[in-house]
């Protein structure tokens, strides 16, 4: 929902492993208000990598205007994976609540 999409991960004080926020349509995200830092990843329309921010610290603004969507992640994920550019993820939602990875 447009309100859910605007909270995004406001006020959360950890992120579990396996959480993230997927964001569709999206090619800019802020972390204004936010407590933790968090890994960003940009992907465009075929959820090809298209750009990484591990660490995005709180208050700061990352963007992508190659990106049709980001997947916001528990800071330390990226590293953790090994994903690099032009890497192509798969996820199914249809198992997953709205919003949640």
């Amino acid at each position: 929902t447009p309100r859910s999409r605007r909270k995004g991960l406001l006020g959360i004080r950890e992120m579990k492993p396996g959480a993230g926020l997927w964001i569709a349509p999206c090619e800019a995200i802020h972390t204004f208000g936010m407590r933790i830092p968090i890994d960003v990843i940009f992907l465009d329309r075929c959820r090809r990598v298209r750009k990484l921010v591990p660490r995005l610290m709180p208050w700061r603004v990352a963007v992508c205007f190659a990106a049709n969507s980001v997947l916001e992640l528990r800071a330390g994920c990226i590293a953790e994976t090994g994903l690099e550019m032009g890497d192509v993820l798969e996820f199914d939602l249809a198992h997953q609540e709205a919003g949640c990875l």
